[in-house]
């Protein structure tokens, strides 16, 4: 393994770590349910119409994902949790990205899922779901400065990306990977 490779992959493995906190399985799923209510609290704050989505979807997720941008490459991972808005039942998942094309930085971000129908809703949390393709630009620490992300409707499902916090400039070729997280479900 290269030198650059194993510094990518402590960068990921750190990444990831930071992503939620706690060391046992109720600690980790308390953190992830934290980081939920609060990236709803900021979403609808900030687009107030969000809140009518979710609660007539068939259901959604949220994901705190952290991305670090070198050059030529660029890595990320996170997690988040799903839930049925029929059933109640919550699917704890992981996410992963890889990706090639032109960038520099670090970007901590949160994605938000409305399932619109039953059966995207099954889909993710059966099959996950991968895609790829990405241009943006963010400098955000805290309150202070701006990001470009947006809002995305694909097969029945709508995103909205919330950058937290990282300084990044990238336009890169990346897919990314959602899939169960067996050690929370």
């Amino acid at each position: 393994m290269s030198r650059t490779t194993k510094i990518l992959v402590w960068c990921v493995a750190l990444l990831m770590a930071a992503c939620v906190g706690g060391n046992t399985r109720d600690e980790k799923r308390a953190a992830i349910h934290n980081m939920k209510s609060d990236v709803l609290s900021q979403l609808y704050k900030s687009k107030p119409n969000v809140q009518a989505q979710v609660a007539n979807a068939a259901g959604y997720g949220v994901f705190s994902n952290a991305n670090v941008y070198l050059i030529i490459a660029s890595f990320g991972g996170g997690v988040g949790v799903v839930h049925n808005n029929r059933t109640g039942a919550e699917t704890y998942m992981k996410m992963g990205e890889a990706g090639v094309g032109l960038g520099a930085g670090v970007k901590d971000y949160r994605l938000v899922f409305i399932f619109h129908t039953e059966e995207a809703l099954d889909y993710f949390t059966e099959y996950g779901w991968s895609f790829g393709g990405q241009a943006d630009a963010a400098a955000k620490a805290g309150d202070k400065g701006g990001a470009v992300g947006g809002e995305i409707v694909v097969n029945n499902v709508t995103i909205y990306q919330i950058t937290e916090a990282g300084l990044a400039l990238q336009a890169t070729v990346k897919g990314t990977k959602f899939w169960r997280d067996g050690s929370l479900n």
